[in-house]
């Protein structure tokens, strides 16, 4: 009996030993790796997390709704051009009233709406109407027709819903995007996309630079919000690439970070105050740098430096290659068109430019779009302003600033603060247009459209 006692003592402490390990050496096993698993699923959770159907666009959808408003441009349609209204005080009976309709998007509580200008253009009356229905006569405050951006004013006693500005230079490719507008007169419309490109230049004078996304945007859309998940701004939706007129893949806005330059200039100038480095040039590629002798095939290559610009006072030279400004990496021409763009004639920026295979880094105190002038043939040309354009009814042509050529010194009086229209037909937008025509002539004969100061339209031939 004590035999069997004592055997079963030392099973049972042999059992307590077995458990005990089993414990430490088996179960402490299973928690560690249930640990792991909870770490590796929680990131592969996150990473799912990413995808469309996980991310709530609701919040953003709903803020964003409200603060984006109907645009109605109700005008009259003239036929008379207004070169010969200024010439001539010619005008025909007004039209029919014809209703063009787009987006606004509500930027203070007080009532100040951003749109495009060209959903705005020649009205002689625009009418916004919020979400909730209420209508009302807004005020033009002023226009940007480079960058298409208008502002308007609305009076309401009561805060508006509004919209806060993103930082459009953070923005990164792939990151979502909502457009919020009125298509085909549907109001509050939201589509989502994402970001599909930066710094995108569609015209030909490199001074746009559009975020390129794919959410849906349609006629009706123009003027109305892009913003990110947050339901923060990040651009005005301005334009689609379509051979139809409808949405077939890509959509065009403003940034935002420009956008509220353009809309500070606005409130506080009346007018737009674009800074300018001073420079023309080009992208580089692998062409280019092979010609050049260099390993860089992005950045921008100084093909020329504009008189009295700040680049040309700072030091710049043709021949040198942007590659970064304040620290920001200079890919291309329209990422620094966008950068400048955020900027104002007087602001310092820091160029590093690549000379020689040596960095060189240049303060340049950016100038005034208007008094950069270019010199042919004794003729000095200049931009004409914003209220010399906006006083002949145009959107193109430069000044005359001077004149330096003996065989005009008998019509100089008259030439001297004349507007040069186009060039051998074509329109001259601006001083950089100018003198990129004319350094492909070679010498020959051009035909140039001027109108005098005596409000005379003449053609010359030198």
């Amino acid at each position: 009996m004590k035999q069997t006692a004592k055997l079963f003592a030392i099973a049972l402490f042999s059992g307590a030993i077995t458990l005990a390990g089993y414990k430490i050496g088996f179960e402490k096993q299973p928690e560690t790796n249930s640990q792991n698993k909870i770490q590796t699923s929680a990131n592969l959770l996150s990473k799912v997390n990413l995808g469309a159907e996980n991310i709530d666009f609701t919040s953003a959808a709903e803020n964003t709704i409200h603060s984006v408003v109907h645009v109605k441009n109700m005008s009259t349609k003239r036929t008379a051009s207004s070169i010969f209204e200024y010439m001539y005080g010619y005008q025909r009976e007004s039209a029919p009233v014809q209703v063009g309709t787009g987006s606004g998007v509500i930027i203070s509580e007080d009532g100040y709406i951003v749109t495009n200008n060209h959903v705005i253009e020649g009205a002689s009356e625009i009418e916004i109407t919020l979400n909730n229905n209420k209508s009302y006569k807004a005020k033009l405050i002023g226009t940007d027709k480079k960058m298409d951006i208008a502002l308007l004013k609305i009076d309401e006693d009561d805060k508006l819903p509004y919209v806060v500005f993103a930082d459009s230079d953070a923005l990164r490719v792939g990151e979502w995007a909502l457009a919020v507008g009125n298509p085909y007169n549907l109001t509050s419309t939201v589509t989502a996309g994402i970001i599909s490109a930066k710094a995108r230049n569609l015209s030909k004078d490199g001074i746009q630079s559009f975020i390129q996304t794919d959410a849906a945007v349609n006629p009706g859309n123009s003027g109305g919000a892009l913003v990110n998940t947050n339901g923060e701004l990040i651009g005005i939706n301005t334009m689609i690439s379509s051979q139809t007129g409808s949405y077939v893949g890509y959509s065009f806005a403003v940034p935002s970070n420009i956008t509220r330059k353009i809309i500070e200039d606005l409130m506080q100038f009346g007018n737009v105050q674009r800074g300018v480095l001073g420079i023309s040039g080009s992208e580089l590629n692998s062409i280019t740098a092979q010609k050049l002798d260099i390993d860089l095939t992005q950045g921008v290559y100084v093909a020329d430096v504009s008189e009295k610009s700040g680049a040309q006072k700072a030091g710049i030279k043709s021949g040198d290659i942007i590659t970064k400004i304040d620290n920001e990496t200079v890919n291309s021409f329209a990422e620094l068109t966008s950068y400048i763009n955020s900027k104002r004639p007087g602001d310092k920026v820091n160029v590093l430019v690549l000379r020689d295979k040596k960095e060189k880094n240049f303060e340049v105190i950016l100038t005034k779009k208007e008094i950069l002038s270019f010199e042919f043939n004794g003729l000095e040309f200049e931009d004409l302003s914003d209220e010399v354009k906006e006083s002949l009814g145009l959107d193109y042509g430069v000044k005359i600033e001077d004149v330096n050529n003996s065989n005009f010194e008998e019509y100089k009086d008259q030439l001297k603060g004349a507007v040069l229209l186009s060039v051998d037909r074509m329109k001259i937008k601006d001083v950089d247009a100018l003198k990129e025509y004319l350094k492909n002539k070679n010498g020959q004969n051009s035909y140039y459209k001027i109108i005098l100061k005596n409000k005379q339209l003449v053609n010359i031939i030198m």
